[in-house]
């Protein structure tokens, strides 16, 4: 990576007020429940049924807001007003290649005592009730008998505390976008020369430097009428005798933080698809223009409905008004997810669906897919992916339907090879104007 490249020159300086806020939001939490310290296990890697091969192994969420370290049976300490207590687990093993030695950027930061036996240094932990622990590692069920294991109050707050991402985290989430970005690219440029799905995703890894397993999630390249699955993952080997369309849902990494980015492509400049590529990225960056603390995303998410409605009649797909098709439900055939969902550490990041004391914030009626339903605040980071499919299941039920004479039946079937559209962007929410870290990275990369 070249001395300028957004995700070499993360700005690591950021990291030790990151931490600071960590733990005055974790005393807080703590004082709140009535507990001294914690105890964050990092997590086991789980082997396959009759087996023994493992599962990818995936951090424990609630350790990687302190470290960036990766490795499973690790732990962390950490009690107001002392220094946090980092078990860094480093088996005697020549079957593995050992974890990276921590950096001092980081590392500088913990007390940190290495640990050989991935369970004994468990003994250490005072087993005491005003200890909080948390953590699915099986072995966690059988160490302690006083402290409370992954105690709800608390861990709901601690995922409150993560909806506001810190300076340090805001920069590894738009250096995930850039890293992301080189792969949206080499699939765009792959595409229309002719490419299948799977040698897309080969291009895609190659110019992020991810491996399979190194991705967020499991990239969606869909080509053609495969964009109308919304989890399109069954990549195809061979290319289609006719290429018209693609959608690529594909992220990235950085520093635990993830990217989730949606492009959609047309073969043809010209045509029904075409037009219905350019008005879903018009909406969309509509949406985005919409997004500011104090926004209830509710809200937000009936206005993409009634965007989508207005695009639909604009392009003669249905003839009735934009707020009767909202009322009757048309929308929800052709956009049947939700707008979108918090990013951070996970990709469907916590505390989307719940308000500030825990408890569940309803989504709108008839909306059963919205991830999140809370009031927008600065320092929130989320997605905005407004779409339109021709999903032949959603359309059935209207074929037969007392509005079918208000849908163009012809030029819905003229657009169901094309699968659908959808466009993706990752939004940091402020006081004042969003910032787009998806199209920053785009228009940093041309």
């Amino acid at each position: 990576m070249s001395n300028n490249d957004p995700i070499s020159t993360i700005d690591t300086n950021l990291f030790p007020a990151h931490l600071q806020l960590c733990l005055a939001r974790l005393e807080q939490a703590l004082a709140e429940h009535g507990y001294e310290r914690v105890l964050i296990h990092s997590g086991e890697p789980a082997i396959c049924f009759l087996d023994d091969r493992y599962s990818p192994f995936v951090v424990n969420p609630q350790f990687a807001w302190w470290t960036p370290l990766k490795a499973p049976h690790c732990g962390l300490l950490i009690e107001p007003g002392k220094q946090p207590v980092l078990y860094n687990y480093q088996p005697v093993d020549y079957w593995h290649a050992p974890a990276p030695v921590p950096e001092a950027w980081w590392a500088d930061h913990f007390e940190i005592r290495d640990v050989t036996d991935p369970e004994r240094w468990l003994d250490k932990i005072v087993d005491h009730p005003r200890t909080a622990v948390i953590g699915n590692a099986p072995v966690l069920a059988g160490c302690f008998q006083n402290a409370a294991l992954n105690p709800t109050a608390l861990i709901h707050s601690l995922h409150l505390a993560r909806t506001i991402k810190t300076e340090w985290e805001q920069g590894c989430l738009a250096a995930a976008n850039h890293r992301a970005v080189r792969g949206h690219r080499a699939v765009a440029e792959a595409f229309v020369p002719g490419a299948s799905e799977f040698e897309l995703q080969l291009a895609y890894l190659r110019a992020t430097g991810h491996d399979d397993n190194g991705t967020p999630y499991s990239n969606i390249i869909a080509i053609n009428e495969h964009a109308a699955v919304l989890h399109f993952t069954e990549l195809s080997r061979s290319v289609p005798t006719e290429l018209r369309s693609l959608v690529i849902d594909a992220g990235a990494e950085v520093q635990g933080y993830a990217s989730d980015i949606t492009r959609s492509y047309s073969t043809q400049q010209n045509g029904s698809f075409a037009d219905l590529v350019d008005a879903v990225d018009a909406l969309q960056l509509e949406l985005v223009a919409e997004v500011k603390a104090g926004v209830d995303y509710r809200d937000l998410h009936l206005q993409m409905h009634h965007k989508v409605a207005v695009t639909l009649k604009a392009l003669e797909i249905v003839d009735l008004p934009p707020q009767d098709q909202v009322d009757l439900r048309l929308t929800s055939a052709f956009l049947p997810h939700g707008l979108g969902h918090f990013l951070g550490l996970q990709v469907h990041d916590v505390a989307g669906l719940m308000d500030d004391a825990g408890e569940p914030i309803a989504r709108p009626d008839g909306h059963p897919f919205l991830r999140l339903t809370r009031e927008l605040e600065a320092g929130n980071v989320l997605t905005i992916e407004p779409g339109i499919y021709f999903i032949e299941q959603l359309l059935a039920p209207l074929r037969e339907g007392v509005y079918a004479r208000h849908i163009n039946w012809r030029l819905i079937d003229e657009l169901k090879p094309y699968g659908g559209v959808r466009i993706e962007d990752d939004v940091l929410v402020t006081d004042d104007q969003p910032r787009n870290f998806s199209r920053e990275a785009f228009a940093a990369a041309s």
